[in-house]
């Protein structure tokens, strides 16, 4: 990620990006992706696309942002891959996974013993750690064993969909990982690790952009989507919790990221624990 500290003037040498090429680029983000840009991310948009422009031999973003505009379905992908935010680890905000463990599990294997099934959401999962460490926990479950449990895991940006398909990590990506999961994680080459590939087949990784059509014909028990609307304004958000709660069971879950709320924004869910909803009946 770009040091924020790093001031705007020291990039001009480089390219040129006018207010005029960013309020383009700003309008894109927000149709492509639903993400609000405000002026502040100026900085840290020049220094995500500048290599870019490089790649593509550009002497300016107003050059790109014609080529923006004119080869939509070459570079689309590619800038959205660039301007999206990908920061995650392994069992990140662990309270909701205690509280997963303890509270929703408890009431799925009651409510959902006559199916043995669990459908889970991972929207936003970025680079795989969310969903590996819900599939890693819910692993370790004896009272689990046998039912048929499969999590999707989605992101917009495909690079990092890539890179969690890859199921492989640097040894540093498992510092802090409770003892417990650690025999699901296999050690590799090079300083590397893996998941279990028996706790990886739980999994479905699909490139998807939260802002088209959702391809779901059955809902889900719970839905992680964590730090994902904070960078959307407040009716993309509304929208998207309303879609949620349309593909939630009933007394389903929905888990969001520390610094989100539904507060104002849906009354479809009530707050059931720390920014961990359960869709009304």
């Amino acid at each position: 990620m770009l040091d924020s500290k790093v001031g705007f003037d020291q990039f001009k040498r480089d390219f040129e990006l006018s207010d005029d090429d960013f309020k383009i680029i700003k309008e894109l983000s927000l149709k492509w992706t639903g993400i609000s840009l405000s002026n502040s991310k100026k900085t840290m948009i020049y220094g995500r696309l500048n290599k870019r422009l490089r790649e593509l031999e550009f002497s300016s973003f107003s050059q790109y942002c014609i080529y923006l505009k004119t080869h939509t379905d070459k570079e689309k992908t590619k800038f959205i891959n660039a301007i999206t935010t990908n920061l995650t680890s392994f069992f990140r905000e662990m309270h909701h996974f205690s509280y997963l463990e303890s509270h929703v599990i408890p009431e799925l294997i009651e409510k959902n013993a006559h199916t043995r099934k669990i459908r889970i959401w991972s929207a936003g999962c970025s680079t795989g750690e969310e969903p590996y460490s819900i599939a890693m926990l819910l692993t370790q479950i004896p009272a689990l064993a046998g039912w048929d449990i499969k999590i999707l895991a989605t992101d917009l940006d495909s690079d990092v969909i890539k890179k969690a398909e890859s199921n492989v990590y640097a040894c540093d990506r498992i510092q802090g990982v409770d003892s417990k999961f650690k025999r699901y994680i296999i050690e590799g080459e090079n300083e590397t690790v893996s998941i279990d590939p028996n706790v990886k087949n739980m999994i479905r990784f699909r490139v998807l952009n939260l802002l088209d059509t959702w391809p779901f014909k059955n809902t889900f028990d719970i839905v992680f989507c964590r730090n994902v609307v904070i960078y959307f304004d407040k009716n993309t958000q509304e929208m998207l919790f309303s879609r949620y709660a349309k593909n939630i069971s009933n007394s389903g879950y929905l888990f969001i990221g520390h610094s989100e709320t539904l507060n104002k924004l849906s009354t479809d869910f009530s707050s059931v624990g720390r920014t961990v909803y359960l869709k009304r009946s």
